[in-house]
């Protein structure tokens, strides 16, 4: 039996706000994440989804740069907050999908 391939093919960054009360006063702290692709999975920080449950990835920008990446698996759709456009990790994800549409 062989090795899965784990060498990343592409990588996003995404980010996460942790919020918390101290001395009555809410604090928010962003911390910035890498998504990556893999030939069998898609890992981030908190999750490894195989590709097989992985179904599509889009993305919506908003006015002032950032935007919302969504990973749509059969377990549901997951949010990221992104600062760049993910064309690029989208578009390797569909040519390893062997779905070679453009968005």
């Amino acid at each position: 039996m062989t090795e899965p391939n784990n060498a990343p093919i592409s990588t996003l960054t995404y980010f996460t706000i942790e919020r918390s009360i101290e001395w009555f006063q809410q604090k928010q702290e962003q911390q910035a994440n890498s998504m990556t692709l893999h030939v069998e999975m898609v890992t981030t920080s908190e999750r490894t989804f195989s590709l097989e449950t992985v179904l599509d990835m889009s993305y919506r920008p908003f006015s002032n740069g950032t935007g919302l990446f969504y990973l749509h698996t059969n377990q549901g759709v997951f949010t990221y907050g992104v600062q760049t456009d993910p064309k690029e990790f989208m578009s390797a994800y569909r040519r390893l999908k062997g779905n070679s549409i453009e968005y």
